[in-house]
């Protein structure tokens, strides 16, 4: 079997330490005789992996006592929909700051319910974030999301912003890949499918003095403080993802050393392949430098005509999931935490030999 370098936006790589040990694991969980996916949710042993999943995940990102963490289904498109359900119970008018594709689509979804006010916008370009003296709140503002990084653009801010509301923050692709405050945001939220385990499990942090501000109208499924106090289990969780994120917690606490070891192999990954791509004329990105992002790496060669060349010799070189967004072209290089440094060092190498023959 040949392990290759995967560089999807998402779902992505996972750790290949977590896919060995869910491997040995697969049939016979811990000598139960049966799987994780087979056990019931209710059974002590899945509540334990489920409590050790969100104790190693409270370290990682030492999240204060008054936030609850839900783990929960739906992807982060449906917390486009549950924000709005769960924080617009006291009236007023939700925010945004709109930066990219999946800004946009969180508004879009927030105007079905109630409306939205884009408190500031990127310039035309969509290369560079709005700054905090840009940020013009409504009168009525309930709370100001925003979206940590724009996985399709390559866009990511390099602040948090500052409300006298709630702020809640789309950290889908970012998430667990440095060090962060957790205290400075009302919600946080992220798909798993990145950084955190396989497809069909969100994490959502929560401060618990908001579980008490949803719509009367709030859909059972959709209700934080309802999933809260179920421990995430009101019906049947994703209760195999959920599993392998706690794994992921695991080697990052255990194998990484944590997020500040993860934040130094991040940026020597992003620094590799950024810098390959300025020091050329084949391969450019638009993206203003500070807001560069260290997970998702748009590039695009010089002529488009040998896009199609490019994507194949890199398949054949192993190195796969590299064709960009659709609605943006070009290639993309996803260079979450379970893409080891190799892979980048791999790319870089065949980016140069490809100019050198194509350029």
């Amino acid at each position: 079997m040949t392990r290759h370098f995967n560089f999807c936006a998402g779902p992505a790589a996972l750790p290949t330490a977590v896919l060995e040990r869910a491997r040995d694991e697969l049939l016979d969980y811990q000598g139960r005789g049966l799987s994780v996916m087979e056990m019931s949710h209710r059974s002590d042993a899945f509540v334990a992996i489920a409590e050790a999943a969100e104790r190693d995940l409270r370290e990682l990102l030492a999240i204060p006592d008054n936030y609850r963490v839900l783990f929960l289904q739906g992807g982060a498109s449906m917390q486009f929909a549950m924000l709005p359900y769960n924080l617009l119970g006291q009236g007023g008018t939700p925010n945004y700051l709109y930066t990219g594709i999946w800004g946009k689509k969180a508004i879009a979804e927030a105007r079905h319910l109630a409306g939205a006010h884009v408190a500031a916008e990127s310039a035309p370009g969509l290369t560079a974030v709005p700054r905090q003296a840009d940020i013009a709140l409504s009168e009525d503002a309930a709370y100001l999301h925003y979206t940590a990084n724009e996985t399709i653009g390559g866009l990511a801010f390099d602040y948090i912003p500052e409300a006298s509301v709630p702020v809640v923050c789309d950290m889908s692709s970012s998430i667990l890949a440095e060090p962060l405050d957790v205290s400075k945001f009302g919600v946080i939220y992220a798909g798993a499918q990145k950084n955190i385990g396989p497809a069909g499990l969100t994490l959502v942090i929560v401060r618990a003095d908001l579980l008490d501000r949803a719509l009367p109208q709030t859909p059972s499924m959709f209700n934080y403080r309802l999933m809260a106090e179920n421990g995430s289990m009101y019906n049947t969780p994703p209760s195999y993802a959920w599993y392998l994120a706690g794994l992921v917690f695991q080697w990052l606490k255990q194998d990484v050393g944590g997020l500040e070891a993860m934040a130094e192999i991040n940026a020597r990954k992003a620094a590799k392949l950024y810098g390959a791509i300025d020091a050329s004329d084949f391969y450019s990105n638009p993206i203003t430098a500070g807001n560069r992002s260290r997970m998702n790496v748009p590039f695009v060669l010089a002529d488009d005509a040998l896009n199609g060349a490019f994507l194949a010799e890199a398949e054949a070189a192993g190195l796969l999931n590299l064709k960009g967004h659709r609605s943006v072209g070009g290639m993309r290089a996803s260079l979450y935490n379970a893409v080891p440094e190799a892979a980048v060092d791999a790319l870089v190498s065949f980016m140069a030999d490809f100019e050198q023959r194509r350029g």
